[in-house]
């Protein structure tokens, strides 16, 4: 399967000032040149690598399109075979000319992620390399796009392949031990042992916690924003967002679903949902988006409790114990509370709202003010003190399965240490370890994994 010659269209689909068509595979450059003329009558065969050629594909005497044509000559390209890649015109009806052309010229269509999974066969990239390149195309903000681009550079695999080869090493080791049982000899010095694997549970401990953080900025960070009808919650998602994409009205209950939108604050990426309003209502349908409410409460990382600083300046108490209720019901969720509609109050007032409700947030959605504070309480809810320091931070649930796994192997490798146990036992949990540590890089695949990670890419990657 993995010996032919695959083509795909590597841009978007749909039209467009030019797309981008990708061959590769052993006879790649040979089809092309049955199908390319050059300007200047060039033979494509002949051509070095790393090269660009203006010409025309030509099915049979019918000019398709004027193209460029880039030569990537194995093993010096992106999968390390011989790859071709064609900018034509992006009219769909040229894309489909010559897709179709080179596949009646032996071609057949890639799969998904097969470009990048050839890459991987032929050692260009390792897994968890190959699966940041779906990250990076997937990134949507700063933060994602560091961590992405960080690890297909390999900052991840460098750190996991160090820690394996040098269990590796001593892995072999006691396997020799066994070899040699009678002369109850020692190869493996075990101070030394102890010493490797104490730095790898340190490494490995880093790694996990590290996908707390890693997860939320892939996925962006939900934060939920709830409060009673009416208070300006549509009107602070609108100043957050910097555009009107909520619902605004003087209509208590207007917003009667839940409404999400998406913003990068400090690189970071936030989601945030604008719920129904939160109070007793004989109303269906609002009772209905109240319940979703709580529902986005339990799914969100962070709450804003939101309440009207004019309307309840002489209710201050009630408020406070609405508050009391949410932290109570969910004491581990961070919980911003705000007082909005502060240009109506004067400073008798706003010291009041102070002193009766701690770590209050003042702010006019409507006039802006308080917005900038906002942002960066959100930030500092956020640690990415990993991130800032260019630490490797770990985003993808399979790494972080395989790591969990590997690091209770260690812990048995550890404990067995401290208890004298003998070599080939220990080896046996060694072997497992060093098993999930080849999970991650590649050492160690199978075609289900490998189907179930490309099949999430696109098909011209």
């Amino acid at each position: 399967m993995h010996n032919d010659t695959i083509v795909a269209l590597a841009t978007p689909s749909g039209s467009g000032a030019i797309a981008v068509i990708r061959l590769s595979g052993s006879e790649a450059i040979t089809i092309a040149s049955k199908c390319f003329k050059s300007v200047t009558n060039k033979d494509l065969k002949e051509q070095s690598t790393h090269t660009i050629h203006l010409g025309h594909i030509m099915d049979a005497k019918k000019t398709v399109d004027e193209v460029l044509l880039s030569v990537f000559k194995n093993p010096n390209s992106y999968t390390g075979e011989d790859v071709i890649e064609i900018s034509c015109h992006g009219s769909s009806y040229i894309q489909q000319e010559i897709i179709q052309l080179f596949l009646r010229q032996g071609c057949r269509m890639a799969t998904a992620g097969e470009f990048t999974l050839r890459a991987f066969l032929n050692g260009k990239l390792d897994l968890s390399q190959a699966e940041a390149v779906a990250d990076l195309i997937s990134s949507d903000n700063e933060a994602s796009h560091q961590i992405a681009m960080q690890q297909m550079r390999g900052g991840f695999s460098s750190e996991i392949a160090k820690l394996r080869e040098e269990l590796l090493n001593f892995a072999s080791l006691i396997e020799l031990e066994l070899d040699f049982a009678e002369e109850d000899v020692e190869f493996a010095d075990r101070t030394q042992f102890k010493q490797l694997i104490e730095r790898i549970n340190f490494v490995l401990k880093r790694l996990i916690d590290s996908f707390a953080v890693g997860n939320v900025i892939k996925n962006g960070i939900p934060v939920a924003i709830v409060g009673e009808p009416n208070v300006g919650k549509s009107t602070l998602l609108n100043a957050l967002l910097n555009e009107d994409r909520a619902i605004v009205s003087e209509i208590a209950g207007t917003t009667r679903d839940t409404i999400e939108d998406e913003i990068s604050i400090g690189g970071i990426g936030f989601r945030f949902i604008d719920t129904a309003g939160i109070r007793e209502t004989k109303d269906v349908v609002e009772s209905i988006g109240i319940k979703k409410t709580f529902e986005k409460i339990e799914q969100s990382q962070v709450t804003i409790y939101l309440f009207d600083a004019q309307k309840n300046s002489d209710n201050l108490e009630a408020v406070r114990i609405e508050v009391e209720k949410i932290r109570n019901k969910y004491p581990q969720k961070p919980l911003l509370v705000i007082a909005n509609k502060i240009d109506a109050l004067d400073d008798l007032q706003l010291a009041e709202i102070n002193r009766t409700i701690a770590d209050v947030l003042l702010l006019s959605a409507k006039t802006g003010f308080g917005v900038e504070q906002l942002t960066s309480s959100l930030l500092n809810l956020i640690n990415t003190g990993a991130l800032r320091n260019n630490e490797t931070i770990v985003t993808n649930s399979r790494h972080y399965d395989a790591l969990l796994k590997a690091f209770e192997e260690i812990q048995k490798v550890q404990h067995g240490l401290e208890t004298g146990l003998s070599g080939d036992l220990l080896a046996i949990d060694i072997r497992q370890a060093l098993y999930h540590f080849g999970e991650i890089t590649g050492e160690i695949t199978n075609d289900d994994l490998l189907g179930n990670i490309f099949a999430n890419f696109c098909i011209g990657k």
